[in-house]
């Protein structure tokens, strides 16, 4: 099926000063959209994009971004880098020997800049990965739907990466949080004909959720809600 995954779309309070800050993390352009605001990825890095929030309460967060380092004074510059723009430390309970830092977007959305030497994300630039709560049945039906490698699956945990390579989707296995409310990130998949996809993509456990603001939302085998929407080039 031609469908690319394109962004990771957060709901936001306040959609263009919090792509700015992620835009000045990542060193990304801004692209004004309709719905919001877009940081184009390329056909290795995912994009982001980021829109108002709707007015129903948003579940809890489901994913969160990880960022590389190439050494460790770079891991601290890029954490500071974070913290100027008016991110923030959180605690989740990490231990002191573990090497990654867990922050927060001025929105609450967490991220971790990983330590560098980390052989899971070497070579998977600077966003390295989307990290998820996810079982391994949803981490298999990414693997069909984008046609991507499936390149880890052990004890429930699965991880994807296009054939290009680049930032890797990895599902974090048992036990999956439940869902009962909209979450405020969710993929954004493209297509030529987004209509013509639906069908396959049910067939692989998707259900369909209806149209949204110009696109065509599903729930993936967990119930996380995805978007497919008409095409646009990446970005080279």
């Amino acid at each position: 099926m031609p469908v690319r995954l394109a962004a990771v779309t957060f709901d936001a309070d306040d959609p263009a000063r919090l792509a700015a800050f992620w835009a000045g993390v990542l060193g990304r352009s801004l692209v004004a959209e309709g719905a919001g605001v877009l940081l184009p990825g390329t056909d290795t890095q995912l994009g982001l994009r980021f829109v108002a929030a709707s007015t129903a309460t948003p579940g809890p967060s489901w994913l969160h971004l990880h960022l590389t380092s190439a050494s460790p004074e770079d891991q601290r510059h890029t954490v500071e880098t974070v913290v100027a723009a008016g991110g923030r430390h959180v605690d989740v309970g990490q231990r002191p020997e573990e090497g990654h830092v867990v922050l927060a977007d001025p929105e609450g959305n967490e991220l971790c800049v990983i330590e560098p030497g980390n052989r899971f994300l070497a070579g998977c630039g600077f966003l390295g990965e989307i990290a998820c709560d996810g079982s391994r049945d949803v981490g298999l039906f990414w693997r069909d739907a984008l046609a991507w490698p499936l390149v880890w699956d052990h004890d429930g945990e699965t991880a994807v990466q296009s054939p290009r390579g680049g930032t890797k989707v990895a599902w974090g296995g048992p036990p999956v949080a439940p869902k009962h409310d909209r979450a405020r990130q969710r993929f954004d998949l493209e297509a030529p004909d987004p209509a013509a996809e639906v069908a396959g993509l049910v067939a692989l456990g998707a259900r369909e959720l209806g149209d949204r603001d110009g696109r065509i939302e599903l729930a993936d085998p967990d119930g996380n809600a995805f978007a497919i929407r008409p095409d646009r080039p990446p970005t080279s």
